[in-house]
């Protein structure tokens, strides 16, 4: 995988090198930092939060939820993206992966296939495909993230192919990924998945978007075939209100060879509400059902069932500067969380942007 990195970096050089001295070279440098101090009720021994979150799972102290820089190029005919980062996100969400890749949130090229701009390749590790929630907390309407986006992937590796319609409003991709929110390829998983995302802008006030994956997280000795749905709606319903309406639904089998299915859903519904220029409020309601414990574990007969509420403020100090503030009350039907059905956290955050 060295080697593949290495031979990836020379080709960028290349044909960097290769582009007419006429072209512009649009060369952007960013960095964000998210801390945030996360108070559980329930008071964790351990100092964590549910097994199932990524994302502000530490409990009792302050901590940074994730920090990057980030390199981006834009010129005629090749794109790329690096950034670096660290953090609690990092370590939770990368902990399968090996070394520095530990901190790679993004290492991506892209060449351009078409006269007109519509057509792209994309080669690297890139932000997933699947969901309307990302890493960077800023671009989120709540400060914590669902429950959906959880448990589908933050980002992947591969190959990805995309069109962009001449109106904008459709985009339309296809990808060839190692694997499950995988970055490093293993002897043991060489065989590829695939990922589709349609996306429609019915008009500048709402969006319609599905993606897909087809695959494994299994080794292929013992390979069970995935195939997994997320659709999600954006709606301006006003000046003030916005609401996202999102769907999950995965299955996979439950044996090799075999026909038996294991399902899992996850509807999301959040509800934002932009008070003035400096305040957003957003309420969100949410569901998981993973009877056969394909994503999360549980040693419950019914499997993984819990569902949430949750309430967010977002003051904007000043450009880049945001603070946040979330409750956030999650409700089993099982007594998963230290022998409560009930799961209650308040959530500090301050996120910024240069």
């Amino acid at each position: 995988m060295k080697q593949v990195f290495f031979l990836f970096i020379l080709s960028i050089h290349q044909v960097l090198a290769a582009q007419d001295s006429t072209v512009i070279r649009k060369w952007q440098f960013s960095g964000y930092a998210e801390g945030y101090l996360s108070w559980d009720v329930a008071r964790p021994v351990n100092g964590r939060r549910p097994d199932f979150l990524y994302n502000f799972n530490r409990h009792g102290r302050p901590t940074l939820n994730l920090g990057l820089v980030r390199a981006s190029y834009g010129g005629e005919w090749v794109r790329g993206n690096a950034a670096l980062a660290a953090g609690s996100y990092m370590q939770s969400n990368y902990a399968a992966e090996p070394g520095l890749y530990r901190h790679v949130l993004e290492a991506n090229v892209g060449v351009r296939l078409s006269e007109n701009r519509r057509w792209w390749l994309d080669v690297g590790i890139f932000p997933s495909h699947i969901g309307f929630e990302s890493a960077i907390g800023k671009d989120n309407w709540n400060l914590t993230r669902s429950l959906l986006a959880e448990n589908s992937p933050y980002f992947e590796s591969g190959a990805r192919v995309s069109y962009t319609s001449n109106s904008g409003k459709w985009i339309i991709a296809g990808l060839v990924l190692n694997g499950w929110q995988r970055i490093r390829i293993r002897r043991t998983h060489l065989k590829p998945s695939m990922g589709m995302q349609i996306q429609y802008k019915l008009s500048d006030k709402a969006t319609f978007n599905y993606s897909n994956f087809l695959g494994s997280d299994e080794p292929d000795t013992a390979r069970l075939h995935r195939l997994f749905h997320n659709v999600y709606s954006v709606v301006t319903l006003s000046d003030r209100i916005a609401m996202t309406i999102g769907f999950d639904l995965g299955m996979q089998q439950r044996w090799v060879g075999h026909r038996s299915v294991a399902t899992w859903y996850s509807p999301v519904a959040i509800l934002r509400y932009k008070a003035s220029e400096k305040l957003s409020i957003a309420i969100r309601m949410e569901q998981y059902r993973d009877r056969h414990s394909v994503i999360i574990p549980s040693v419950q007969p019914e499997g993984f069932r819990t569902g949430g509420l949750s309430v967010n403020a977002d003051y904007e100090v000043m450009k880049g500067w945001l603070l946040r503030m979330e409750g956030r009350w999650l409700i089993s039907q099982d007594p998963i969380y230290g022998g409560s059905k009930q799961n209650k956290a308040l959530t500090l955050s301050s996120a910024i942007t240069l």
